[in-house]
Parts: C-alpha cells; sequence; structure tokens
C-alpha cells in the first residue's frame, strides 16, 4: 500500500501535520469532482430514464477517481497505484465475488431461521440500484480508505487508524433510519474488513467491489433494506416476519442489523485482517514508543522508516 513519501508528504518535520491538511484538501477536491457531474445529471437529465441517470452516476464516480488521481500525481509526485487500471477489473470481480457470497450467506441464514419470508418479484431494471449501490462504494471507500485511512496511516501509523477509519465509516451510518447499537458493530466491522482488504492488495478495487456487490445483491436481488433505505425496484422481496425479534431480523434498518449479520461479518473480517497481517502488509509509520525503542538500538533512521511488520517481528527492506 502506498501511502506517499514525495512532495506533501516528503519525510521530514511536521510531516503528520502535512498529512492531515492533504486530507482535508483531497476531500474537498474529490468532493467537487464528483458533486458537480452528480448534480449535473440531476438537473439535466430525465428523472425517468434509470438507464441516463445511473451513466451520468458513473460519469461522477469516474471523474472522482479520476480528481483524485491527478491530486495525488501533483501533490504526491506518484501514480495512484491504488486506482492502477491493469488490476481493476480482476480486484472489482473478486470483490464483487466476495460480497455476493457474504449477501448469499446472510439472506440464506435469515430464511433458515425463520426471520425472513423471501418472494420472487421478477425482472426489474437495475439501473436505479445499480446507480445507489455504485455512488455508494466509490466515494465511501475513496474517501474512508484512499483518503482517511492512508493518509492517517502516514501520519500516526496503522494500528490506531484502522480502528478509528472503522469507527469513522459506522459513523457514516448511525444517522440512517432505524439504526440500532447492532448496526452500528456491523458496519464498524465491516469498515475494518474494507481497511483490511485495502492494505492487503494496495488498491482500492477489492473494497470497492464488495461494498457495491453487497448493497446491490441485498437491495436489487433480495429486495431488502439497506442501511435504513431501499435502492427501488428489485428481483425478490425479503420481508421480516411478524413477530420476528428485531435482533435476528435487524428491524427497519435492515438485515445488517442483526445478530448473524454481526457474527458474518466480523468472521470475514477477522480473516481478512489475518491474512494482512500474515503477509506483512501492516507497513507504515512506527508508533512513537517504537520509534524511541528504535533509536536506541542499532537500527538507523532510514531503518525505522522502512520497517515491515511481519509476524511477531519487524524487518528491514
Amino acid at each position: 500500500m502506498q501511502l506517499g513519501e514525495r512532495r506533501v508528504l516528503h519525510p521530514g518535520r511536521w510531516r503528520w501535520l502535512r498529512a492531515l491538511g492533504w486530507l482535508v484538501l483531497l476531500f474537498f477536491l474529490t468532493g467537487v469532482a464528483f458533486g458537480f457531474p452528480a448534480q449535473a445529471a440531476v438537473d439535466r437529465l430525465p428523472a425517468g430514464n434509470g438507464a441516463l441517470q445511473f451513466v451520468g452516476l458513473l460519469v461522477a464516480a469516474a471523474s472522482a477517481l479520476g480528481g483524485y488521481a491527478l491530486a495525488v500525481w501533483l501533490g504526491e509526485g506518484r501514480g495512484a497505484s491504488e486506482l492502477g487500471l491493469r488490476p481493476a477489473l480482476p480486484g472489482l470481480a473478486a470483490g464483487a465475488a466476495l460480497g455476493l457470497l457474504l449477501m448469499g450467506l446472510l439472506m440464506g441464514i435469515l430464511v433458515a431461521t425463520g426471520a425472513y419470508d423471501i418472494a420472487v418479484v421478477g425482472a426489474t431494471p437495475a439501473w436505479s440500484g445499480l446507480g445507489l449501490a455504485l455512488q455508494a462504494a466509490v466515494t465511501e471507500e475513496l474517501w474512508m480508505r484512499a483518503l482517511l485511512l492512508r493518509l492517517l496511516w502516514r501520519a500516526f501509523g496503522p494500528v490506531p487508524i484502522l480502528i478509528v477509519a472503522a469507527l469513522a465509516f459506522g459513523g457514516l451510518h448511525v444517522a440512517n433510519p432505524g439504526a440500532t447499537a447492532l448496526a452500528g458493530a456491523t458496519v464498524v466491522m465491516a469498515g475494518l474488513m474494507f481497511c483490511a482488504l485495502y492494505a492487503l492488495t494496495g488498491r482500492l478495487w477489492v473494497p470497492i467491489g464488495v461494498h457495491l456487490a453487497w448493497n446491490l445483491a441485498q437491495g436489487y436481488v433480495f429486495g431488502a433494506t439497506v442501511s435504513g433505505g431501499t435502492l427501488g425496484g428489485s428481483v425478490l422481496l425479503s420481508t421480516a416476519r411478524p413477530g420476528a425479534p428485531p435482533w435476528l431480523t435487524g428491524g427497519t434498518f435492515g438485515p445488517e442489523a442483526s445478530v448473524p449479520a454481526l457474527i458474518l461479518v466480523t468472521t470475514a473480517t477477522v480473516a481478512a485482517l489475518a491474512l494482512t497481517r500474515r503477509t506483512g502488509s501492516f507497513a507504515g509509520p512506527l508508533p512513537f514508543t517504537a520509534k524511541i525503542a528504535a533509536t536506541t538500538s542499532t537500527v538507523t533512521a532510514d531503518d525505522v522508516s522502512g520497517l515491515r511488520w511481519a509476524g511477531r517481528r519487524p524487518e528491514i527492506r
């Protein structure tokens, strides 16, 4: 995972502060890059034409990603490898497969336990659901992972920032209709999983794929409530059985706020974190106490900046 080493993020005094300022500026720039095309699509394209509205959101998402890549090239003096085009398709495909698998398992568990009934609605256009799922996946992963996680990691190190980024992701959803403590816990764990997948692959594509497929499968395929809202039409319609407890159904927030969802997402998150740690992907600035310890040994300052945590001991890259 490329944290950034040049220009605004060059090593030296106050790099942590420069990283924070750069985070704020990037958030503003990418927000504008997404917001203008998205608003233009709402204002200028026919509201009843789902295909054109989807194209508008697709252009807005591409604008946000392109704006980020350009800003990174200018401000950090590097190509945005986290948005590399060659690994985009396999990354999105792998992420989508994982997202579909997780949502399929979750809905299967909820039906098997008698929490939900599923009825067939039939074929319906996917444009609305696909557009909303794409918007959430691209913007939230760009802002939560490539900006918040990466630049706080650059400033302060990986371990505490993984938790901060996951909590921030959960905080985006707790104001949604029907949000509960279970909903918040599940979304926080999902955020931690996305962080681990980003650190593991060094790319945004797998987290975007998981995020998009999870929402699309939940809202469009199964016709369940997605984080307190709806994606529009659906192929199936999933409804909670009357009398089933909210801890099992997720209540008005949807299946994500259920105990089975929390268990499933936590399991996937633990596996992702274990794989990330095993491959030594948690690389970054050392915590303050580790830096103090390093200065008392024969490790040089240049060595400290290149430490790569693999297993239980650091190795010099």
